[in-house]
């Protein structure tokens, strides 16, 4: 049990971040629950873990905007006492052809994905106390290249160049610094918009013959942010085997 231990989880109120909230939590961790647009689900959230005995706040801010996630991490260390681990899960995925894909949809996706990762990252490069982990998120779309997630893999390779180079810059501070790349898992995000058919096409891509769980992911940053420190500068494929 990380007794000790301190998380903040960008977009902590969502499908893949509420369950690395939860796996967290359930580690030891005091976690902040962070959200940009939905307080209410991020504040039920944390007062369900404070009600099982868990150490959990909610804090807001739109990951693009550095003062406000400079806030956010105030409101972390202020409440805990200090960080030492930041998991980026908040993101946007729009899909389209490239050829006709909408530009602004394109910048509004790259000032989450990019922007706000870079931002989150760099925070976290200055906050995080030694024996740290940075988590990124990223997506197997990366070297899956299917057709339509063109500007969304472009914004995660962009999230996988990032935390490389992170990892190389933090030598001697102790602090990790990783991106996870899940590929199809049942969240609202990825199942809305999708028929029957497609997910079920998608659910047999993988050898394992189904959609991965939020669950699934937060088993991976679990690792990644308490026992993994051997681990570092990596982008861990978590996609059930899709090749």
């Amino acid at each position: 049990m990380n007794t000790d231990r301190i998380a903040l989880v960008t977009g902590g109120s969502g499908g893949i971040g509420q369950s690395v909230v939860e796996r967290l939590a359930a580690d030891g961790f005091a976690v902040a629950v962070h959200y940009a647009g939905n307080r209410a689900k991020a504040d039920a959230l944390a007062e369900r873990l404070a009600e099982s005995g868990h150490r959990a706040i909610a804090v807001g801010g739109d990951v693009a905007d550095e003062n406000a996630m400079a806030a956010a991490f105030d409101a972390t260390e202020e409440a805990f006492g200090g960080i030492d681990v930041v998991v980026n899960t908040a993101g946007i995925m729009i899909l389209g052809p490239v050829a006709t894909f909408d530009l602004d949809a394109l910048d509004r996706m790259h000032r989450t994905n990019i922007r706000g990762t870079f931002v989150v990252s760099q925070l976290a490069a200055t906050r995080l106390r030694a024996g740290g982990a940075l988590i990124n998120v990223s997506t197997s779309q990366t070297r899956l290249q299917h057709p339509t997630y063109g500007a969304y893999a472009a914004s995660k390779a962009a999230v996988e160049g990032l935390t490389m180079v992170l990892a190389r810059e933090l030598r001697g501070k102790d602090i990790t610094v990783n991106a996870v790349a899940p590929g199809p898992v049942a969240t609202p995000l990825f199942l809305d918009g999708k028929d029957e058919e497609t997910i079920a096409r998608l659910a047999a891509l993988p050898p394992l013959e189904r959609l991965g769980q939020p669950e699934d992911i937060g088993e991976v940053v679990a690792f990644l942010a308490g026992p993994a420190r051997w681990i570092n500068g990596q982008v861990l494929f978590a996609n059930g085997g899709i090749a």
